[in-house]
């Protein structure tokens, strides 16, 4: 038996893809600067970061074998990059990419730090300001795919 008094009707309308506040919404000039790192960061985690590795070039082998957790390592590496580059330029997804991205690099980081003794640290640093920017914009997009995913868009 169900009672009606605990349950919410599901209201479809186009306020529940952008759950962000009117006042809080991004400027279109932010909308525009987010779209160009888009584009921007999915160029370079398709083309410079993802392609060493999904190809097995030796610069990326030579550095997964100093890492010590073999190739299965390096090409998984190099498929969730290109998987985030590809969801950056989609709408829904970019947000939400942006966040796994940052992930990704702070993994890195990580990796940066205490397996290369910090020589290259500063490259995921910067590569995480934009993907936050990214993320902040995007948030309404992201709060969409929330949604959608609970059944509620």
């Amino acid at each position: 038996m169900s009672d009606a008094s605990t349950t919410t009707p599901v209201v479809h309308t186009a306020a529940a893809a952008d759950a962000v506040p009117e006042g809080a919404r991004p400027s279109r000039r932010a909308h525009l600067t987010a779209r160009v790192l888009q584009i921007v960061l999915a160029l370079f985690f398709g083309i410079a970061s993802a392609a060493p590795k999904l190809i097995g070039h030796s610069s990326a082998k030579e550095s997964f074998d100093v890492i010590g957790f073999g190739d299965w390592f390096m090409y998984m590496t190099g498929a969730l990059e290109l998987a985030g580059a590809v969801a950056l330029v989609i709408p829904i997804l970019s947000g939400v990419s942006a966040l796994a991205l940052i992930g990704l690099m702070i993994g890195a980081l990580i990796t940066q730090l205490t397996v290369f003794e910090g020589q290259n640290a500063l490259t995921p640093v910067v590569l995480i300001v934009p993907l936050a920017a990214i993320a902040w914009v995007r948030r309404g997009h992201t709060a969409g795919l929330a949604a959608r995913i609970g059944g509620r868009g």
